[in-house]
């Protein structure tokens, strides 16, 4: 591993689903000496897909993680999938990686995951450069991408290089900063390219589109905007080039590069720009978190003589290892054998192994340190999101954000040797994916798996199969509809007394209930507040109301679906010195908050879906009629390319089963569409009626 951290790039791939970012990574493989031959996604030979699910559908389902070498660096890339259903898998990586490559179709420009893929970046504020790719096809258009990175994302975006002709034309790039054309013309791999003086024709271009470039850099540069204004020439290239980085790294900007990695052009450009403008891991901020017993900030810059603290962002299965957790060292030095602290976990443990992962191969380590992605072997318990350090140097980084799932499937297995290998799979399963989870229906005696979509579900199913191979019987998708309270209640008591011989039970709790304000406390669905005064209530008991209360929210009055959007106030009650206890306490809480929810008007609430749909001239008005018949309310009409629409809608996700079949037969098969959860909705009363009369409470 490189042991000159400001040679270390930490970067991920990530863009729309087939914006060509697998083909990007394969290409990026090849350049760099990593492989000898070069896997296309469309054969289903491509090295980072590397799952049997991944080949046969061309699409990407897990990121994975490899390294290459370029120019003296090291570069940890991880290669993102770009279909919503995964969009856990981008999230992870978000949140591990210094900076990112962001991959856009020249034809399609900014597309409805590219924003949401965006959005993941912005949230951990990622820089980024972004790579025009798929310039050699026909309605290619370089300057489109810019504009739209401009207006769709409100990026700083601005061209570093411009093409060289387009669609069939597209020969090569010229490099604004450097003044240089670089010609692939030479051989089909693309392995040489020819570096020339800019043609003729193209220099009007070029000096309009260098002129905007250095504006947007010196921009926010005041040392650069001085010496340039006193005398351009002064200005050299690598003056531009380290004000440009620093643009990229603190101001967001965005520089803008283009080329085919399916041509095998531009790819080596795009790697010069990787390690020339991406920040090393000594260029980000350093990480921060809190001491997990004092809620004291701290801070852990990347420093291999620091204190260890890392993050472990995925859990995978390997058949020849077992369990590996990818995990990013922030601060410190971890060797083979050492003892480290889950600190999410308050659980020591040993570390086997220290792998370095190209896909699903791997390397044995002796050591890695801060700055490195590594695989850890012998980490037990730690899952998704968890802190590794040290005991004596305690501190709990911020975990990852993980979205609620919206869509169930029940699963029964087929015989009683199958239940149990069922659950020792889909134990594995959420381990891997924490978007993925089950529970047990017990009077029915089927398992509910639920996922962020049909495709989530339809590939867990699949590896059930193949992987663990575990026989059962599936059942259609159902919606994970939640509940709400839309009423409120003060001072609902509810006292919990049981004599039964002996020690009784005792406690005595009083409530105030009300809908939650998302405004108040966004991201959360449930908030607590104690307002005992006076020891009514012994402090020790508090935790066990609000653990009543939490239990009893898993499971609604009207459905038995989970309740969101409640806070409570615990503002009195009463104990005895005897009889009272936890447990007693947290029934009452569970009592009294069910009491409290059957008063509060409960309503149904369901998944509203973005749907956005790519359609043809003449088929909008079929495709704008069919959302409106599916419940959903159209929020935009765009012109997309030519000859195309791009629709923007709300639906319901109960009125999006068997869309795509749907779509295909309305519009000859033309139309495309992404869809992902929104936010949750009111059920109309007729339909929560339905509802609620099909699930029975008794029966979910």
């Amino acid at each position: 591993m490189a042991s000159d951290l400001q040679k270390v790039r930490n970067i991920g791939i990530a863009a729309h689903i087939d914006a060509g970012k697998t083909t990007l990574t394969e290409r990026v493989l090849f350049y760099t000496g990593r492989q000898h031959k070069m896997g296309e996604v469309h054969e289903g030979a491509a090295t980072m897909d590397w799952m049997e699910q991944e080949r046969e559908r061309g699409i990407t389902i897990t990121s994975a993680a490899t390294y290459a070498t370029w120019d003296d660096h090291t570069v940890n890339i991880i290669d993102t999938p770009g279909h919503v259903d995964f969009t856990i898998e981008v999230e992870r990586s978000m949140r591990v990686l210094d900076g990112l490559v962001f991959v856009l179709c020249s034809v399609a420009a900014v597309q409805p995951q590219s924003e949401t893929v965006w959005r993941q970046a912005n949230r951990y504020r990622v820089p980024r450069i972004a790579f025009s790719n798929k310039m050699d096809r026909t309605g290619a258009n370089f300057y489109n991408v810019v504009s739209s990175l401009r207006s769709r994302l409100m990026a700083r975006a601005v061209a570093a290089q411009i093409p060289i002709g387009q669609e069939s034309d597209f020969a090569g790039v010229i490099d604004l900063l450097e003044g240089k054309a670089y010609f692939y013309d030479s051989d089909k791999l693309g392995e040489t390219y020819r570096v020339a003086e800019i043609p003729a024709e193209h220099m009007d271009n070029y000096r309009k589109y260098r002129r905007e470039l250095i504006d947007a850099i010196v921009e926010k540069d005041d040392e650069l905007l001085e010496k340039y204004l006193e005398d351009e020439e002064s200005v050299t290239t690598e003056d531009l080039q380290a004000a440009m980085r620093r643009g990229v790294i603190h101001h967001g900007l965005v520089p803008v590069f283009c080329g085919t990695a399916f041509k095998n052009k531009g790819i080596q450009n795009l790697l010069d720009a990787v390690t020339r403008f991406l920040p090393s891991p000594l260029d980000v901020h350093a990480i921060k978190g809190v001491h997990p017993d004092t809620e004291e900030e701290l801070e852990r810059p990347c420093d291999p003589k620091g204190p260890l603290a890392a993050l472990s962002f995925k859990i995978a299965g390997d058949p020849h290892v077992g369990r590996i957790t990818f995990t990013r060292i922030y601060s410190g030095t971890l060797k083979k054998g050492d003892q480290v602290y889950n600190v999410s976990k308050d659980q020591t443990e040993r570390i086997s192994r220290i792998l370095r992962m190209h896909a699903n191969n791997r390397e044995d380590l002796e050591s890695c340190q801060a700055g490195d992605i590594v695989a850890l072997v012998g980490l037990k318990s730690a899952t998704t999101g968890d802190t590794i350090a040290t005991k004596d140097a305690k501190v709990l980084l911020e975990s990852i954000h993980i979205p609620d799932t919206v869509l169930d499937v029940a699963i029964e297995p087929k015989t009683k040797q199958d239940s149990e290998k069922m659950t020792d799979s889909l134990l594995k399963l959420a381990d891997e994916d924490p978007t993925f989870r089950f529970s047990y229906n017990d009077e029915t005696g089927q398992v509910i798996i639920s996922g962020m979509g049909e495709l989530h579900l339809e590939i867990i199913v699949d590896r059930l199969f193949r992987e663990y191979k575990v026989e059962a019987k599936v059942g259609k998708p159902q919606v994970a509809y939640r509940e709400t309270i839309t009423g409120s209640i003060d001072r609902l008591e509810h006292r919990y007394v049981k004599q039964t011989g002996g020690k009784g039970q005792f406690a005595h709790v009083v409530i105030d209930v009300r809908p939650l304000d998302p405004e108040k406390h966004e991201g959360k669905t449930f908030n607590f507040n104690n307002l005992i005064t006076g020891g009514i209530i012994p402090t020790q008991y508090i935790p066990a109301v609000e653990h009543g209360i939490k239990d009893a929210l898993k499971s609604g009055v009207l459905s038995g679906f989970q309740v969101l959007g409640v806070e409570v106030d615990l503002v009195h009650g009463s104990f005895h010195p005897v009889d009272s206890s936890e447990m007693a306490f947290r029934a009452a809480g569970s009592m009294a908050i069910q009491e409290a929810m059957r008063k509060c008007q409960p309503k149904l609430l369901e998944p509203m879906m973005r749907v956005e749909v790519v359609v043809p001239n003449e088929f909008t008005g079929a495709v704008h009629g069919d959302i409106s018949g599916r419940r959903g309310l159209v929020t935009g009409i765009a012109d997309g390319e030519a000859g195309y629409q791009v629709i923007t809608a709300e639906v319901p996700l109960a009125m999006m089963f068997g869309y795509s079949t749907d779509i295909r037969n309305k519009t000859q098969g033309r139309a495309t569409y992404t869809m992902e959860f929104k936010r949750y909705a009111e059920v109309p009363a007729s339909i929560a009626a339905e509802v609620t009369k099909k699930t029975g409470h008794a029966s979910h």
